[in-house]
Parts: structure tokens; sequence; C-alpha cells
């Protein structure tokens, strides 16, 4: 049942419902509560995918670092592998170069480059270019300079002889 109002102005009967007044005020409030929920998944699933990107950014700065001071490192490593192929890495010296190539193929360093494996041009680099019967394919015959990765990332190629068949 409804209360029934004459206001004395204007005379008029005005319909007061209390409970209707109470159902809109609790949709009002309820309207709200779903406003502010919504707005704080939004800010919550921000927040995450600001969280994520800063830990990806954060790993690629790392191998780009890391990178970087294995690639300075290359000229080092070659020369330790002439020295080597030459007979003069003994004593001391040769613990040390051991030490410094497990070093850095604990960081993740691998050598690459084998002769007789076809040639592909995002891993060898082709310095020299000869032709035979003995070959099917094209095929790094000879390793001039081994190659360096890091996880995917190829550092330099390696630097090889191509034989193509006749």
């Amino acid at each position: 049942m409804s209360d029934s109002v004459v206001t004395e102005e204007s005379g008029v009967d005005e319909n007061v419902d209390s409970t209707e007044s109470q159902e809109n005020t609790q949709e009002s409030v309820k309207s709200a509560e779903e406003v502010l929920t919504e707005d704080l998944q939004r800010l919550q699933a921000d927040y995450s995918n600001y969280r994520k990107r800063v830990d990806r950014d954060r790993a690629v700065a790392y191998e780009l670092a890391v990178a970087s001071v294995l690639n300075e490192l290359l000229p080092i490593l070659d020369d330790l592998d002439r020295a080597r192929i030459h007979g003069e890495l003994e004593g001391g010296f040769k613990s040390v170069a051991d030490q410094i190539e497990n070093a850095v193929t604990k960081i993740g360093l691998v050598k690459f480059g084998e002769a007789g494996t076809p040639f592909d041009p995002q891993i060898h680099e082709a310095l020299m270019h000869l032709t035979s019967t003995e070959v099917t394919e094209v095929t790094a015959t000879e390793i001039l300079q081994k190659g360096y990765k890091y996880k995917e990332r190829v550092l330099r190629p390696a630097r090889v002889t191509v034989t193509d068949p006749e």
C-alpha cells in the first residue's frame, strides 16, 4: 500500500511509495559497486600486464648484455683455438684456457661449424667458392673460422669454403 501525501502548495496528490524508493537506492548502490568492481579488475589486469612486460623486457636486456660481453670474448677464444692447434697451449696457460672455455660454455655460448654440412646462409659466411663432382648439394667443405651462438642468436657466423656440385 502506498502513502498518499497532499502538498499544501500545489494541492496535488503525490504517490510516495517507500518500497520503490528503497529498491531504487539498492539498485544505485549495486550499480556503483559493480562499476567500482569493474574498475578494480581493470586496474589489476593493467598492473599484471605491466609486470609481465617489465619482466620480459628485463630478460631481453639481460640476454643482450650477456651476448655483448660474449661477443667481445670471441677474438680471445679464436686465439686460444689457434694456440691449441699449433701446440702452444702447455702448462698453466692450458688450464687457464680450459677454464675460460668452460666458463663461456656454462654461460651458454655454443661453438658451431663442421666441415661437410650443407651450406646455410643464416649460420655460414662463404669466404671462398669451389666446384666439385664429389658433392651433391651446396656444402661447407672447409671451416675457416668457427661460428658462435648464444641461445638462438648467432653472434658470429661460421666462415667457410663453399663447394657447389658441377
